[in-house]
């Protein structure tokens, strides 16, 4: 250990991961270690007597839940739009043949009480029972406008330049109603919260067009899909691309310190009394806790059940939102499940989160709303965790710090992280531009 390396990356979560594969594939020398021995950090996949041990102390868990590894229970679960940024890292970096993937079966919103089919191109808008047949049209006019839209063609623009009118002045044009544009906003757009509505309309329309494309990408019922075995397989993906670039892992290493020079900048990391000197240090906010500051907390049940969320089509994996409207609160509310199906569990079981961002000291109370869609329970726990963001300037120190996991669903907020990250630390920017359809095989 005692060498120089151009990079040294702490925490072997997600983005951790991302980073060392990325920046092995550009050439540069890597050590990645972690504290824990096993892969994932807040990210990792836990069996059901790893479940077990985290949220029931010494208990056992019960015999009819079926056997402890058929159980890959993900601890910061999110789905990957089919077209979207993740998917295109995982062809640019070839870490698709490593894993196998499959569709969402079902994407759904929460509105007034009862939960829906997200309504995602013109004709499903013209069927869906969320809208009356007026709004119907005006949802089905906005929809075509998005689809046509063309950002290089000023003749799809209808005379508005949606660099500089606002969401809420786009969606006044058309006419639709609070209601619709809950759907349209959270469920199609993704958007947390409400900001979105007074920020140029674009960035909306972009996301909007992202759903479709996805969602058509396999003709199925969601624009997501799943890796088979749950996200575990993920960091270890990425950290066999890394070890394949001659990337160096080392797991189980105690008290990871960092070590700075007398102005403040990295010079090294240090481990049962060796120290890997480098240029950089890239982290999760667990390794460098005196440059990060909290910035919130998510609130979050699983449950383990033995059948499929109610009033979602029988579907055997489905994301539910429940936008910050419908529930009286200031941040979206997200439901999670996966099965048999994905091989995350045995045949039978379901495995369910409710996650949000926490606005008081009760999970329980607070994910309510999330629960009472899931009909009987097998088992639940419940958690909180802290959120942080790195404070300090990279520029200066030298150190890349990732933001914790949000409280979504599904991972775009998650890989943009790791593209800002990844051009503050070569300064370039990641060409992405890639063909999906090379992913196809590995997606079957």
């Amino acid at each position: 250990m005692d060498e120089e390396y151009d990079v040294v990356v702490l925490g072997t979560g997600l983005k951790e991961c991302i980073l060392s594969g990325l920046l092995s594939v550009d050439g540069l020398k890597v050590l990645h270690m972690d504290r824990n021995d096993y892969y994932g950090g807040e990210s990792t996949s836990l069996n059901l007597i790893q479940l077990w041990k985290r949220f029931r102390g010494n208990d056992k868990p019960p015999a009819h839940l079926g056997s402890s590894r058929d159980y890959n229970v993900d601890m910061i679960p999110k789905f990957m739009m089919a077209n979207g940024t993740l998917v295109r890292v995982l062809i640019h970096t070839d870490v698709t043949k490593y894993l196998y993937f499959k569709a969402v079966d079902g994407s759904f919103v929460y509105n007034k009480g009862k939960v829906y089919k997200v309504p995602a191109t013109d004709m499903e808008t013209l069927k869906s029972p969320l809208m009356g047949i007026f709004e119907k049209r005006r949802a089905h006019k906005f929809i075509i406008y998005v689809h046509d839209y063309n950002e290089t063609d000023p003749k799809t623009h209808d005379g508005m330049d949606l660099t500089r009118v606002t969401t809420r002045e786009l969606i006044a044009k058309y006419g639709l109603d609070d209601n619709t544009v809950d759907v349209i906003g959270h469920a199609l757009a993704l958007h947390r919260d409400d900001r979105y509505l007074d920020e140029p309309a674009l960035d909306t329309v972009k996301r909007m067009k992202l759903y479709a494309e996805s969602l058509a990408r396999f003709q199925g019922g969601s624009p997501y899909i799943y890796p088979l075995y749950g996200l575990g397989e993920l960091p270890q993906a990425f950290a066999r691309l890394s070890a394949v670039y001659g990337g160096t892992y080392m797991l189980n290493k105690p008290e990871c310190k960092v070590e700075f020079n007398e102005v403040g900048q990295v010079l090294g990391v240090t481990s049962e009394g060796e120290t890997a000197r480098c240029k950089k240090v890239v982290c999760d906010p667990s390794y460098l806790p005196n440059k990060v500051r909290k910035v919130g907390r998510v609130a979050r049940a699983i449950a383990i059940m033995s059948h499929p969320i109610p009033n979602t089509n029988e579907s055997h994996s489905v994301q539910v939102i429940l936008p910050q409207k419908q529930l009286g609160r200031m941040s979206d509310m997200y439901l999670f499940c996966c099965s048999y199906s994905h091989n995350v569990a045995p045949k039978g079981k379901f495995i369910a989160f409710v996650s949000t961002e926490a606005e008081t000291d009760h999970p329980e109370t607070e994910l309510k709303a999330g629960i009472d869609l899931l009909g009987p329970v097998d088992e639940i726990f419940f958690d909180i965790y802290d959120r942080y963001e790195p404070v300090n300037e990279p520029t200066l120190d030298n150190c890349f710090i990732s933001t914790s996991y949000d409280a979504t669903t599904h991972f775009e907020s998650t890989v943009l992280d790791v593209l800002n990250m990844y051009t503050m630390i070569t300064g370039k920017v990641l060409d992405l531009s890639v063909d999906l359809s090379a992913a196809s095989a590995a997606e079957e």
